[in-house]
């Protein structure tokens, strides 16, 4: 698989990564060991970047991501493993991104991921005015020199935010929503981060499965799926579920992407290629429930980049379908 410099860190990490949301919660059930076989079917397609979170499942999916790398040889594996900290803060408040609270949850992650030293960890969305304290900063720095974390970053959720990140001296990647349905990051994040030489790490990339062409009005999700019980953001931010697109909206956009899609790929294939096209783009983190989608996700990289042609028929979905509810929220 192409790799690329994942911004600051001095690693190199394959174009299309694995995200782990989905092997530890919120997503409906995935059993372990089914969750071990996508881990698996994901390295072996030549993913070697996994990214999780202290909370996921409340611990399970970095246990699992652990479990994964140890048996690959662990450090020597040549798989890098960011994890996120700060939800677990309760209440989720500015005042509780402390230098003793990030100590206890990297304490924490370090054991479930069995490693002394995490090789990226981020601030997982947290309010917006963590990020223009200082503090925040020399806390990050403290675990640093400490030997606790190689590398920091923060996940965002807006734009805004975002470009307040990229203009530390010390970020190495930020995270944010990207995809053919949130197309504002294109605009100054992704030039701000080349210029800065941060890494982009895009999430939510098919838009909570929209993006693959599979669903429509009909289509149903358990009720432990954030598909079901965040539609409107009732549990967190509601752009972090079909990229904040009204359900009925995204499948009708969807079915025009699907309409593009190639001989020979898929549609997710295609939406992820389309994020992977993007200058300043590191690395694109779908996920997956089965072995199947991981092999399928990773196959994206193998894609020609696409046409002129169907980066503006992209482009035309977006500005006819989609950019009226989400392109001035975030």
């Amino acid at each position: 698989m192409q790799t690329r410099a994942l911004g600051r860190t001095g690693r190199q990490v394959g174009v299309v990564g694995l995200g782990c949301w989905q092997l530890g919660a919120d997503w409906g059930e995935v059993g372990e060991d089914t969750a071990l076989e996508v881990l698996s079917a994901a390295v072996d397609s030549g993913v070697t970047f996994l990214d999780t979170a202290d909370v996921y499942g409340d611990g399970r999916s970095e246990r699992l991501v652990g479990k994964l790398v140890a048996s690959r040889g662990g450090a020597a594996s040549g798989l890098t493993v960011a994890t996120k900290m700060g939800r677990r803060a309760d209440p989720h408040v500015a005042d509780a991104y402390t230098l003793d609270a990030f100590r206890a949850w990297n304490d924490r992650s370090r054991e479930n991921l069995g490693v002394d030293t995490l090789d990226l960890v981020q601030l997982h969305c947290p309010p917006t005015e963590v990020y223009s304290r200082e503090s925040t900063w020399d806390a990050l720095d403290t675990l640093v020199d400490e030997g606790r974390v190689a590398a920091y970053g923060v996940s965002v959720e807006t734009v805004d935010e975002a470009l307040t990140a990229i203009a530390r001296p010390h970020v190495a990647t930020v995270q944010i929503i990207l995809n053919a349905f949130r197309r504002k990051p294109l605009e100054q994040v992704l030039p701000a981060a080349v210029e800065a030489g941060v890494g982009i790490i895009a999430r939510v990339p098919l838009a909570s499965g929209l993006l693959s062409g599979k669903y429509d009005a009909t289509t149903t999700f358990a009720e432990n799926d954030h598909r079901s019980f965040n539609r409107h953001g009732e549990a967190f931010d509601v752009g972090e579920t079909f990229s904040g697109v009204p359900y009925e909206v995204g499948v009708e956009a969807a079915r025009e992407v699907a309409a593009l899609t190639p001989a020979g790929a898929t549609t997710a294939q295609l939406a992820l290629r389309w994020i992977i096209d993007q200058p300043g783009v590191s690395v694109v983190i779908p996920g997956a429930r089965n072995p199947q989608q991981a092999r399928g996700n990773a196959g994206a990289a193998d894609l020609a980049p696409l046409t002129p042609e169907l980066q503006e028929r992209f482009a035309a979905i977006y500005d006819e379908r989609i950019r009226a509810h989400v392109h001035d929220r975030w």
